[in-house]
C-alpha cells in the first residue's frame, strides 16, 4: 500500500534530514534507502527530492560537497548543526501529531 503525496510531503523533510544525521549520502542513495528501510511505502522520485534538498541547502540544514567514487563524482549531502536542531524540533512535532492521531482514531488503527 502506498502512502498518499498529501501524508507524504508532510514527512519528508523528517525522512530526508533523518538519513542524513545517520550518514553522507548523495541523492539516488537517498531515494534507495529511504525506500529500503519503509519497505517501500515511501517512493521518493529524484524529482521530489532535488528541490527539498536544494530548498534544506539554501536555509543552511544541509550542505553539499562532490566526491568521486568509482570514476564517478557524486554530489554528496550532509546535515548541518542547524540541520540537526531543526531535525530535534521536527522529530517533537511528529510525536505531537502522531499521538493527536493516535488519541483520535484510537491506537488499533495507528
Amino acid at each position: 500500500m502506498k502512502v498518499s503525496k498529501e501524508l507524504l510531503k508532510g514527512s519528508t523533510v523528517i525522512l530526508i534530514l533523518s538519513m542524513l544525521e545517520q550518514k553522507d549520502m548523495y541523492g539516488y542513495e537517498l531515494t534507495k534507502e529511504i525506500e529500503k528501510r519503509s519497505e517501500g511505502i515511501f517512493a521518493l522520485k529524484e524529482g521530489t527530492l532535488y528541490p527539498i534538498l536544494h530548498t534544506l541547502e539554501t536555509d543552511q540544514w544541509v550542505d553539499a560537497y562532490w566526491q568521486e567514487q568509482d570514476g564517478r563524482k557524486r554530489k554528496y549531502y550532509r546535515i548541518t548543526a542547524a540541520g540537526k536542531t531543526r531535525l530535534g524540533e521536527k522529530k517533537q512535532e511528529w510525536n505531537v501529531y502522531r499521538n493527536a492521531v493516535e488519541r483520535v482514531i484510537g491506537e488499533g488503527y495507528a
